[in-house]
């Protein structure tokens, strides 16, 4: 895959890099391990910024990872982000940028990147079937900056909200903690809801101590009041308590998480934590989790897989149905005992 870029070739480190992510959450969240590790190799005197929009802003906020975000509001209105945009370029101009890491490619970003006019740059290629990490780690590494990976070792300024929140919602000081997230945008995306109750059954009778824990917004609401009255108290039910920041720092608790495509699916790849993804009609060549620690199952083997349609065409969602609870746990439980016994060697999911 050809990035478009100019490299740095100086001698010396750049002294002021700007990285520039505009979408959706968990697009932004994506981004973070690779610039983790970009600020880990940067010098300490370098600045790294980033600019994203202002619904986005919080988690990037609440890490030790940038020295500045900048945000744009106007919500979803391209005229009125625009209009942001412009009001905020003489800041940006003022910090006389030498790279810009165009993380987003579209009309505000690159005019962004043209008025800075920056000694290097790259941009990010929208349209590639290339997983969006691994797409983000090229579009970073074509800058020249040197060699790109993912890192997981974020520092939150506020590290202990999310252990707050836990113990004042029915969190367990020693118990094991589950995610269990049935947020996929659509119909298609969904596995049942008595699928995870099984799941979840199933997980306590081999792991007994085990926790399990759901948040999110409104969107899922009835949701977990279905999964708190079929699990008790083994469930800590955390939805439309948290903002996206607290989500953040309550995910790094979790010890493993099964989630449909969302951005908590996103929050948790990145964090490290063990990820089994469920794909229904999401194409998951794009949105799939990266790294040894993760798996997902999809409907890429299917005739139809991949279709992106808000309803199944055949009336039953039969790429995710035809998971079971039992095929589902075992495939967890694998990932968890690999993970732990890391000699047993792991596969890149």
């Amino acid at each position: 895959m050809d990035i478009l870029s100019k490299k740095w070739v100086k001698k010396r480190p750049p002294r002021r890099v700007l990285a520039i992510r505009l979408q959706a959450m968990g697009d932004l969240v994506i981004t973070l391990p690779y610039l983790q590790q970009l600020r880990n190799a940067l010098p300490a005197n370098t600045r790294l910024d980033l600019l994203t929009r202002e619904e986005v802003e919080a988690i990037p906020m609440n890490l030790h990872l940038f020295d500045k975000v900048y945000s744009i509001g106007g919500g979803r209105d391209l005229k009125k982000q625009l209009l942001h945009t412009c009001l905020l370029l003489p800041r940006l101009l003022a910090r006389r940028y030498e790279v810009v890491l165009d993380l987003q490619n579209n009309i505000i970003s690159r005019m962004v990147r043209k008025m800075i006019m920056p000694k290097a740059w790259s941009l990010f290629d929208r349209y590639s079937p290339v997983a969006a990490g691994e797409r983000t780690r090229l579009t970073i590494e074509a800058a020249g900056l040197g060699k790109c990976f993912a890192v997981s070792d974020f520092k939150l300024i506020n590290e202990q909200e999310g252990i707050d929140l836990l113990q004042k919602n029915g969190g367990r000081r020693h118990a094991d903690l589950i995610l269990l997230n049935p947020a996929g945008a659509f119909e298609t995306r969904n596995w049942s809801m008595p699928n995870y109750v099984q799941f979840a059954r199933l997980w306590l009778q081999r792991f007994p101590g085990a926790q399990f824990l759901v948040m999110g917004t409104s969107f899922i609401e009835a949701k977990s009041a279905y999964l708190e009255a079929q699990l008790g108290n083994n469930l800590v039910n955390l939805v439309n308590k948290t903002t996206p920041a607290q989500a953040f720092s309550t995910i790094q608790q979790v010890k493993f998480v099964l989630s449909e495509d969302s951005g908590l699916m996103h929050m948790a790849w990145v964090s490290g934590i063990p990820t089994l993804a469920l794909f229904g009609s999401t194409q998951s060549e794009k949105a799939r989790p990266l790294g040894d620690f993760t798996r997902f199952m999809d409907s890429s083997d299917l005739e139809c897989g991949g279709c992106m349609l808000k309803f199944c065409k055949y009336g039953d969602t039969h790429c995710l149905s035809r998971y079971t609870p039992e095929m589902v746990f075992e495939k967890a439980v694998a990932l968890v005992k690999q993970i732990k016994n890391p000699e047993n060697g792991i596969a890149t999911g």
